[in-house]
C-alpha cells in the first residue's frame, strides 16, 4: 500500500520580481556564501551558510536565526536548511530540494525550490516557485518570504 503525500500536490508557492541586473549577476548570488547569506533570509532573519557546493548533488547547508522573535522549525529560534542542487543551468535556473530538520510532523518532506532567471530588457526576471511544501509552512508568510527575499536579491545585484 502506498502512502499519500504529506504535502498539497497541487500547492505552489511563487514570487516572481524584475530585478535591474543580468542573468547572470542574479544565478552568481547563488554561487557565493557571503552574498548567498546577505539576500536569501528573508526579512527578520540572519543566514549562516555552513556548506555551499552548486553543483548537480551539491550540498546547501544554512542556519538561519530569526532576530524578530519568529518561532524556527529547528529551535525557538532558528531554521537549519539542508539542501540538494537536482538542477543547475547557468545562469538561468537552479533547483533544489530542501528538508527543514524538525520535530514537528508538520515540517516533513523534500521541498522543491525551482529558481529562474529569465533575460527582461537590460534586467532578469526572477521566478521562484516552490512545491511539495511542507503543510506546516503557512502559504501567506511563505510568500512573503519568498518576496522579501527576490526584495534583498534585488538591493544585492542592482546596480
Amino acid at each position: 500500500m502506498r502512502e499519500s503525500p504529506r504535502y498539497d500536490p497541487d500547492r505552489r508557492d511563487r514570487a516572481e520580481r524584475r530585478i535591474d541586473a543580468p542573468p547572470e549577476a542574479c544565478f552568481k548570488a547563488w554561487t557565493e556564501a557571503e552574498t548567498l547569506a546577505r539576500w536569501l533570509p528573508p526579512k527578520g532573519a540572519v543566514a549562516r551558510i555552513e556548506a555551499l557546493d552548486p553543483v548537480p548533488g551539491g550540498a546547501l547547508r544554512m542556519v538561519l536565526r530569526f532576530t524578530d522573535g519568529t518561532a524556527g522549525k529547528a529551535g525557538a529560534h532558528h531554521d537549519v536548511v539542508r539542501a540538494r542542487f537536482v538542477t543547475v543551468e547557468a545562469p538561468h535556473r537552479l533547483v533544489i530540494d530542501v528538508d527543514f530538520p524538525s520535530l514537528d510532523p508538520a515540517m516533513e518532506g523534500t521541498m522543491r525550490m525551482d529558481w529562474r532567471f529569465t533575460p527582461e530588457g537590460a534586467g532578469t526576471r526572477v521566478l521562484v516557485e516552490a512545491t511539495r511544501v511542507p503543510p506546516g509552512i503557512d502559504p501567506d508568510q511563505h510568500a512573503q518570504g519568498l518576496a522579501s527575499s527576490l526584495d534583498n536579491l534585488a538591493r544585492v545585484v542592482a546596480p
